[in-house]
């Protein structure tokens, strides 16, 4: 079994993500439903949330904004292109496209995933996710990193 699907098993199955394993199909039922109601608005919505994922966690990290940014009032507040330039801001020398601004994306994008869970349950799970990336190559990391983005989008059409 590759890394891809165990990392897919343990943040969408329910062993360490929100959602118990029967919870997924009727939900795979509702998601592709909306998928199919917004289409063109999702696949809008996918980079706007993939930039605001990479400057939260960027943001979190470097402090390149006094402001604590949540994911959501990133995605529905602040111009895209304001948002673009904020990233790369908070980025500095290192490219949107490189192996920091992803890895800020995913920790980010798996934190908002996480966020109904007690405080101590959400830090467990993000020591997880924080030693997952680590061992995963980047064409992996690009892969779940795909599927969060793709489920936060869902998340706010609905």
């Amino acid at each position: 079994m590759n890394k891809f699907v165990i990392v897919y098993l343990l943040f969408f199955s329910g062993l360490v993500g929100a959602q118990p394993l029967p919870a997924i199909d009727a939900d795979h039922e509702h998601q592709q439903w909306l998928k199919d109601q917004f289409s063109a608005k999702h696949q809008a919505l996918i980079p706007v949330v993939a930039v605001a994922d990479m400057f939260h966690g960027c943001n979190q990290e470097r402090k390149s904004e006094p402001v604590n940014y949540q994911v959501k009032d990133l995605v529905t507040r602040v111009d895209r292109d304001k948002l673009a330039q904020m990233l790369s801001i908070c980025l500095a020398e290192d490219s949107p496209k490189s192996d920091v601004a992803l890895n800020f994306g995913l920790e980010s994008c798996f934190s908002e995933q996480f966020s109904h869970l007690p405080t101590a349950e959400k830090a467990e799970k993000m020591v997880l996710v924080t030693n997952t990336i680590k061992q995963l190559p980047r064409a992996e990391r690009q892969k779940s990193f795909t599927l969060c983005v793709t489920e936060q989008a869902i998340q706010y059409l609905q």
